[in-house]
């Protein structure tokens, strides 16, 4: 039996009223999804462990069967691996927004949507005026960098941008963690001088001139956060015997870091954007090209959590039903052909409601399908139906484990 999770990031939300008080996988058309519900099985799953926020690198990886308390070592490290840069032992990674401040708050995590191409004028600029032997910035994808610390001490307390829209951002600067006030303060102290300056030099890149003349939403500031050492973890190989040979489909450095360490191949598509206009089919081909030769796939899709976080109800209507009708659908058509037999998955890592425009730490439901299987007696797949689903309430590493047991 080959595996495949097909995941659609933060595409779990609350009952909206705009809707009729329906959730949105409840109001959008997901014949395809309904349909693995239909003809397989379902449940919820619980995926932060107590004591974590709900971030991606936790529920993705606790996903795909990681105990967090063991392997956790936070964003920044997981992306690092993704860009190819190698950590050393003494390096503190943080991931590394550019994001848009305006009256002083954070308008937006995302510095208006930069592209990787822009981002790049201002990842050179930051290196120049602000980068040193112990301070060095990554690019990355889109607004989503890396900032590498030498010697920097990981016990800090900072503020995910895309949780706080809105939000006056200097009451969000970073703070040693309680307890270790004395040996943390110094890298603190650093990367909010950082943040602070790099408005002085944001400001003066061309980019943001032109953007600020035209009337668009500047890429005026870094905010870092999510900072770790290099983690230490199993691969899914090591884990689950059966798979010999996996892939990671994503537009997401965080994902293709956690498929990095998990001893998975990265696939990267030109087309993958992690947003609305990601390339659906490019990403459908590309796990049955490699379902055909390998055992297991994680396909990653960040649509809807970046129109979650942007409050945009219909945006995130439509990236849900583009999962279902561009990416669900040919692959579940296609694999119920084959005479090797699949079990695929579908589900989202965490809510992401559009009305608050945050993550928040609640079960996501799910759904599977593999021949044979005898269905229960869920006809649809939204957060509601799949209360009465037949796996019931699964937490954390159970849901791969089982996934993994179907043979």
């Amino acid at each position: 039996m080959k595996h495949i999770i097909i995941l659609g990031d933060g595409m779990a939300d609350h009952a909206v009223h705009r809707l009729g008080g329906k959730t949105l996988l409840e109001y959008a058309a997901t014949p395809n999804m309904d349909a693995i519900a239909r003809l397989g099985r379902t449940g919820r799953l619980i995926t932060v462990p107590d004591g974590f926020l709900p971030g991606s690198e936790v529920a993705n990886a606790t996903i795909l069967g990681y105990d967090m308390h063991k392997v956790y070592e936070g964003r920044g490290p997981l992306e690092a691996a993704s860009i190819g840069y190698d950590m050393r032992d003494d390096d503190l990674a943080l991931r590394c927004n550019i994001i848009c401040l305006a009256d002083g708050v954070i308008r937006n995590h995302h510095g208006g949507h930069l592209t990787t191409e822009d981002s790049e004028e201002l990842i050179s600029l930051l290196n120049e005026r602000l980068g040193s032997p112990d301070v060095t910035f990554i690019k990355g994808i889109q607004y989503r960098h890396l900032l590498v610390i030498r010697g920097g001490n990981k016990h800090i307390v900072c503020a995910p941008p895309h949780d706080h829209p809105n939000e006056p951002w200097a009451s969000l600067l970073v703070r040693p963690e309680e307890g270790y006030e004395e040996e943390a303060q110094p890298t603190a102290d650093l990367i909010n001088d950082l943040i602070i300056k790099s408005q002085e030099v944001l400001a003066e890149a061309p980019l943001n001139v032109a953007r600020l003349r035209e009337g668009y939403d500047e890429a005026n500031s870094i905010w870092p956060w999510g900072g770790g050492y290099r983690p230490k973890m199993l691969t899914l190989q090591q884990m689950y015997p059966d798979i010999q040979h996996g892939d990671v489909i994503s537009a997401v450095d965080l994902i293709r870091g956690i498929g990095h360490y998990a001893g998975l191949h990265n696939i990267v598509l030109p087309g993958a954007t992690g947003l609305a206009n990601t390339d659906y089919e490019g990403k459908a081909r590309a796990a049955l090209e490699a379902l055909r030769k390998d055992d297991f796939v994680f396909l990653h899709v960040e649509a809807s959590d970046e129109a979650g976080h942007d409050g945009d109800l219909q945006l995130k209507l439509q990236t849900i039903e583009n999962l279902d009708r561009r990416i669900v659908g040919p692959i579940f058509k296609e694999i119920s052909s084959w005479s090797e037999p699949v079990c695929i998955a579908v589900m989202p890592d965490h809510p992401t409601p559009v009305e608050i425009r945050t993550h928040v730490k609640e079960p996501v439901p799910f759904a599977l399908w593999y021949p044979g299987i005898i269905p229960d007696n869920v006809q649809t797949y939204s957060e509601v139906s799949c209360v009465n689903g037949s796996y019931g309430m699964l937490r954390l590493t159970e849901f791969m484990q089982k996934f993994m047991s179907i043979k």
